[in-house]
């Protein structure tokens, strides 16, 4: 999986010039999953490991997508199961008939929840909320990427959601090195800014 995503360039490293999140911090990787669906060949590798790591969920009634980027993902993979799919909006549409949850929700079903990427699991937590309050059951959480950050594992043991993601950020570093796509240095650099993102960032600010 990491091999897949750093060939695509879906995830891109850069110690030496961090990028800038939406919250304004620093970072030396960036992380974009929607760019798989542009490759077929990914697209189907990544859909093959979901189809097979989704069985350690148990038996499911639905898939439900987090907004924006896990809707795609999600879609396929309830397809391939031939389930039903429903995607969650961070905050209600402004009109019509103003949903939060897109698709037909059946009460006391049990859904796993696709994410593309979890860094804290803010929107993760949230999507699982909102599910929950609509009177769905969360079977759990599958994601294609994650930080490993333990504040996002600790927000998930706190809401009772068992998760798993189809490749993580140690897998990462060790395949960009063996690919000779960073060296030995910068697998440092990047090992320490998953231990303090925020003080990496303070120190990489102009």
């Amino acid at each position: 999986m990491a091999q897949q995503l750093l060939q695509i360039k879906a995830i891109k490293l850069n110690p030496q010039n961090p990028f800038t999140w939406a919250s304004g911090r620093k970072s030396p990787i960036y992380c974009d999953n929607r760019v798989v669906l542009s490759f077929p060949k990914v697209r189907s590798i990544i859909q093959n490991q979901l189809l097979i790591t989704v069985e350690s969920f148990g038996e499911l009634d639905g898939i439900a997508g987090v907004a924006t980027a896990g809707i795609a993902h999600g879609a396929l993979l309830a397809d391939r199961l031939n389930l039903p799919f429903v995607y969650i909006r961070d905050k209600a549409k402004g009109h019509g008939r103003q949903n939060q949850i897109e698709g037909r929700l059946e009460k006391g079903k049990s859904y796993l929840v696709i994410e593309d990427l979890i860094s804290t699991a803010g929107s993760s937590l949230k999507a699982i909320e909102i599910l929950r309050a609509a009177g769905g059951k969360v079977a759990g959480l599958l994601a294609l990427f994650t930080y490993g950050f333990k504040e996002a594992a600790n927000n998930l043991q706190a809401a009772n959601c068992e998760w798993k993601s189809l490749s993580h950020y140690d897998a990462l570093l060790a395949e960009a090195v063996e690919a000779e796509y960073i060296t030995k240095q910068e697998q440092e650099t990047l090992s320490s800014w998953r231990k303090n993102p925020v003080k990496w960032s303070d120190s990489h600010k102009n």
